[in-house]
């Protein structure tokens, strides 16, 4: 019970604090490219675009620390290009755009915000859905005793329309929502944590069980 407290936790968190964290790589990844690209003919773009790539970068990074807690394994940074020794300040620059993970790290910030933000979204209906369904008892006489309540799914389901058959359905609606709340946010996380180690992360050769990051 405890591990699977902890792993919903970690899940949890992992889905709800990694989308402020996927807003801000969608925002550095779209607007650096299309100010980059656009101003690449004058020269001024690409400037703008090695520094998106070292933002992109940085965030990617962020994504990689809360793996290994989500995935249940040590993941490995990527290499990224190194400044050649005795280069001028343009080829300092403009380093971040001379690795290939670079520009995975761009396009992970576009292709994983909908993920990101469908991760939350689940997320927080999941818990919501328990959090209401399972304290509805104490507050749902209230809510089935005001004009308007709508009870026609209990009526739907041939339990009448009685103060018990409401609060009834709308309790058990909460129960499903808990029985289901560990799979459903595992889940969630998972996809997200799958397509960041698939573009943010290379193979690990870390011993069995060891959870960590590894610098590449």
């Amino acid at each position: 019970m405890t591990s699977l407290r902890r792993r919903l936790a970690t899940d949890t968190r992992y889905a709800l604090l990694g989308l402020p964290v996927a807003v801000l790589h969608f925002a550095v990844a779209v607007t650096g490219i299309a100010a980059g690209v656009g101003g690449a003919v004058a020269f001024v773009g690409l400037p703008i675009l090695a520094g998106a790539a070292a933002m992109a970068r940085g965030l990617s990074d962020v994504e990689r620390v809360a793996l290994p807690e989500v995935l249940g394994r040590s993941v490995a940074r990527p290499s990224y290009t190194a400044v050649p020794s005795g280069a001028g300040w343009f080829r300092r620059l403009m380093n971040p755009l001379a690795s290939g993970q670079s520009w995975l790290d761009l396009l992970y910030g576009i292709i994983a915000f909908p993920l990101s933000l469908a991760a939350a979204i689940v997320t927080l209906v999941w818990w919501a859905g328990t959090i209401a369904g399972l304290t509805f008892p104490v507050y749902g006489w209230i809510l089935a005793r005001l004009p308007g309540t709508d009870r026609g799914l209990a009526a739907l389901l041939g339990l009448g329309d009685g103060d018990l058959a409401f609060v009834g359905v709308n309790t058990a609606i909460g129960v499903l929502f808990a029985l289901t709340l560990v799979p459903v946010v595992r889940a969630a996380a998972l996809v997200k944590a799958s397509l960041a180690q698939a573009m943010l992360t290379r193979a690990s050769y870390a011993p069995a069980g060891v959870i960590g990051l590894t610098a590449g």
